[in-house]
């Protein structure tokens, strides 16, 4: 029973992450109610396990029909890689309290400039070229790489708001970058995780299977209804995860 539950959750996971990234708001819970003893770091490389399936199936599906830049995209990949094991093994040195605390404000702030620019993100103007296309998009990579691996809460989301902020791309352009880039920090993370036996290996296999099925319809419905699909439910994630990480900070245990 805990295997079908943990498999449906990895498939609504990689629904939603699919589209505009935020699935662990749905597997990482499910998997701390269905284990409570079980160690942390074990679910976390569980959870990582599903989710590079997910999102490396998505970005192929993405390529398949929107045009990347792969010039600057796999740069940042690889910085991306890098700077989430160094972030996993900085979380290993530093507790993240600090952070699990700002988190809920940051992404008020997220949200609150989207809902304010309301045409950020509707259409695909790239602000840069060149060099300069390939530094942003190492900066992004780099930084949120190195949150994803530190702490990671809400990262395909921050990976969307920056590549549209930043880069000038679309929703739809963003969502796809985004799953290059967080397939290469969930890599990072499951290398880490794998290494130090953190991993369930026989429910990741199911657990993937489910996260790939759920990415692939999420990817056909962003790619079938375009960047205003995209926008929305992006603004509908970004809401939940305010909820959801600013109970973890300050009320749960109450």
């Amino acid at each position: 029973m805990e295997l079908l539950i943990a498999s449906l959750a990895s498939g609504l996971a990689g629904f939603i992450d699919s589209i505009v990234g935020g699935g662990g708001l749905i597997l990482t819970p499910a998997l701390f109610a269905l284990f409570p003893h079980t160690a942390p770091a074990t679910l976390f490389g569980t959870n990582k396990g599903a989710a590079v399936a997910g999102t490396a199936f998505a970005a192929v599906q993405y390529n398949r029909k929107v045009s990347l830049p792969w010039k600057a995209l796999l740069p940042a990949t690889a910085v991306c890689f890098s700077a989430a094991l160094t972030g996993a093994w900085v979380v290993t040195q530093v507790s993240p309290e600090y952070l699990r605390k700002a988190l809920p404000f940051i992404l008020v702030l997220v949200l609150g400039y989207t809902l304010a620019k309301k045409e950020l993100g509707r259409h695909h103007a790239p602000r840069f070229s060149g060099r300069h296309e390939v530094l942003v998009a190492c900066c992004v990579g780099g930084i949120i790489g190195f949150y994803d691996g530190f702490f990671g809460p809400g990262t395909g989301s921050f990976f969307v708001f920056l590549l549209v902020r930043l880069l000038g791309y679309d929703f739809l352009h963003a969502s796809a970058g985004a799953k290059l880039l967080n397939t290469a920090s969930n890599a990072a993370a499951l290398l880490l995780f794998s290494f130090t036996g953190h991993v369930w290996w026989h429910y990741v296999v199911f657990m993937a299977l489910a996260n790939v099925a759920g990415s692939l319809a999420g990817t056909h419905l962003a790619l079938k209804h375009g960047t205003g699909f995209v926008r929305s439910v992006f603004i509908a994630v970004v809401s939940a995860l305010i909820l959801k990480t600013a109970y973890d900070a300050f009320l749960r245990g109450l």
